[in-house]
């Protein structure tokens, strides 16, 4: 056997992937949404040093496609796990893609002529998509898929297709794996801020998540990089970024640091700066907490450019006759400030991956009470399960910032490893 499955292709489990096939091993990378790359392929930049995100992503994405010892299984989710450590047995169920992936080359000419636009999640909803589509341009497979939900059947995108690839019925797959470890890197999913609704978001236009303000500064967005306010596209000149939505919070069972909010907060506000240095930018919070190498110089950087840091939270955001205005208490001096932004960021915390609870399940191995996957030990063994054989990585045990992700990536890959080579000299 001697094989490896991972589950989740965010950039943790695309380090584990590579790592272990490196190691002449091979690895089942398994996706549930039609692309690889996770939450990271939506964001603009990272921090500290400002690198473009898909300029690091991408690269591993295109390696993970072309190598020889790692099969991508995209639309796909796990059903069924059974075996024991070495024997494991992972089924699958590939949903329809409505695509022949031997045929298409993702060309892009049926998307072009689709006539139907809807939400489009990978934007947050700044943008649109089309009844098919691809999730982005770096997409890899690079593929379409069609949503058989919203499409229409014009019948525009099979005329144009050259390959004829589109297919017009298509249906589930199930498929077995034989695999001696498992590494599960499901990743994490975005607070939804509406559950503050003392915020207004979604109710007040210009009232935007930390997301959907890396999707509009994003020069491959769909602002194509330009900040707007949603209710007259104006620029806006002043802007407040609340921090600590659904994180710290214990009324939603949130007691825990996103850890990621505060630097994605700083590395926004400094971008923001970068390109309209007038645009007076506030950072209301709870305590900044800049950890990592070379945070604490980034925080630094923020102030001297300009940035704001009150430390209050507001109470509520409320529509008014000039825009929008919150009051918070400025607890390092006691002063109320009362502020009218044209545009408010909710830095939304990160929490566990919707199917964490399912894959626990199958897999018997418990979740903490927040939801995330219990390791064996949360600082000397942060990667093994209670079962033999099945490993855990990235943000699925915990918040964690890329650089830590891969890290930890790495090293659920070298234990699965391991068990591989167990089971071939066994």
């Amino acid at each position: 056997m001697g094989e490896v499955v991972v589950i989740g292709a965010g950039i943790a489990g695309i380090q584990a992937a590579l790592d272990i096939a490196n190691h002449g091993i091979q690895v089942h990378l398994i996706e549930r949404e039609p692309t690889i790359g996770g939450h990271m392929a939506q964001l603009d930049k990272t921090f500290p040093t400002n690198d473009c995100s898909m300029c690091i992503l991408a690269p591993k994405m295109v390696e993970v496609e072309r190598h020889p010892r790692i099969t991508i299984h995209t639309c796909s989710e796990v059903e069924k796990i059974e075996g024991e450590i070495g024997h494991f047995h992972v089924t699958v169920k590939k949903f329809p893609r409505y695509i022949d992936e031997s045929a298409c080359n993702g060309c892009g000419d049926c998307v072009l002529i689709c006539p139907v636009e809807v939400y489009n999640r990978f934007d947050a909803g700044i943008g649109v998509r089309k009844a098919i589509y691809k999730p982005h341009p770096q997409a890899v497979p690079d593929f379409v898929i069609k949503d058989p939900e919203h499409c229409i059947e014009c019948g525009l995108c099979y005329d144009v297709c050259g390959p004829d690839a589109i297919k017009r019925k298509d249906a589930e797959q199930m498929i077995t794996i034989n695999a001696s470890s498992i590494v599960i890197t499901t990743g994490y999913a975005v607070f939804d801020a509406c559950s503050k609704k003392q915020f207004g978001h979604l109710e007040l236009p210009d009232v935007i998540t930390s997301l959907e303000l890396e999707r509009m500064m994003n020069a491959s967005g769909p602002t194509g990089g330009k900040i707007k306010r949603l209710s007259d596209g104006r620029l806006p000149e002043s802007i407040v970024f609340i921090q600590c939505v659904g994180s710290r919070d214990v009324t939603i069972n949130r007691p825990y640091c996103s850890c990621v909010c505060c630097m994605q907060a700083i590395k926004n506000a400094i971008l923001l700066k970068e390109k309209n240095p007038k645009t007076d930018v506030i950072i209301c919070y709870m305590d900044i907490r800049s950890y990592g190498k070379g945070y604490e110089e980034y925080f630094e950087r923020a102030k001297e450019m300009g940035v704001r840091f009150l430390r209050g939270m507001p109470s509520d955001v409320l529509a008014d006759s000039s825009g929008m205005s919150l009051q918070v208490e400025n607890s390092e001096t006691s002063e109320v400030q009362v502020l009218h932004p044209d545009l408010v960021v909710l830095s939304v915390g990160i929490g566990p991956a919707e199917k964490s609870e399912k894959i626990a399940e199958r897999l018997g191995i418990p979740l903490e009470d927040t939801g995330f996957i219990k390791p064996v030990h949360d600082a000397v063994d942060t990667v093994a399960t209670l079962c033999p054989g099945i490993y855990v990585a990235g943000t699925a045990t915990a918040p964690r910032d890329i650089p830590d992700s891969v890290a930890s990536g790495g090293s659920a890959a070298m234990r699965a490893y391991i068990d591989a080579i167990r089971t071939r000299s066994g």
